[in-house]
């Protein structure tokens, strides 16, 4: 059974720059609390490692659309079965509000038994405000990547932007935080 999650922050820094900070994957494990680390495996592939109760899960996602400053979107492609979207909506030239959408569907007991009593929107939510307060402290991402990734129908279509197999450029050390 697949379960939905939505939740939104309003962040005190442009736009871009909470934009810009989200496309540093590998830095999620200092906001988020039960990623251990995500791996840029290339444009479009992303490896997680994430801590669920004591029980490590690895798995495989494909980023499917990715248009600066407005989304991106995401899907798994092996084992774990989630998909979500994360959009960025400017208020004010100096605020904007972060809304992040997950569908997924919990393995095992202890995942099932977390979803029944709100343990997944609960993490959610204070993910969100983790990844707020680090980029509101540092007023700057940590890095950035503003290539497109667009999703199969808008590419089928002839859009514009960088094709999906396009290279990210090496990451930016996280030392300079």
């Amino acid at each position: 059974m697949t379960n939905k999650l939505e939740h939104g922050v309003d962040v005190n820094v442009p736009v871009t720059v909470a934009y810009n900070q989200w496309t540093q994957f590998e830095e999620f494990p200092r906001f988020m609390r039960h990623v251990e680390s995500v791996l840029q495996l290339d444009a479009n592939h992303l490896r997680w490692h994430v801590n669920l109760g004591g029980k490590v899960r690895v798995f495989d996602a494909e980023i499917v659309e990715q248009i600066p400053d407005k989304r991106i979107a995401w899907r798994s492609t092996a084992d774990a079965h989630h998909s979500g979207v994360v959009t960025f909506h400017r208020l004010t030239d100096r605020k904007c509000r972060v809304m992040l959408q997950l569908d997924y569907e919990p393995e095992g007991l202890l995942e099932k038994l977390g979803t029944l009593v709100g343990v997944p929107e609960w993490n959610i939510a204070e993910d969100m405000t983790r990844f707020a307060e680090f980029v509101e402290k540092r007023q700057v991402a940590t890095g950035a990547w503003r290539g497109q990734i667009l999703n199969k129908d808008d590419a089928a279509e002839g859009a514009a932007g960088s094709p999906a197999g396009e290279e990210r450029p090496p990451e930016q050390s996280a030392s300079n935080s």
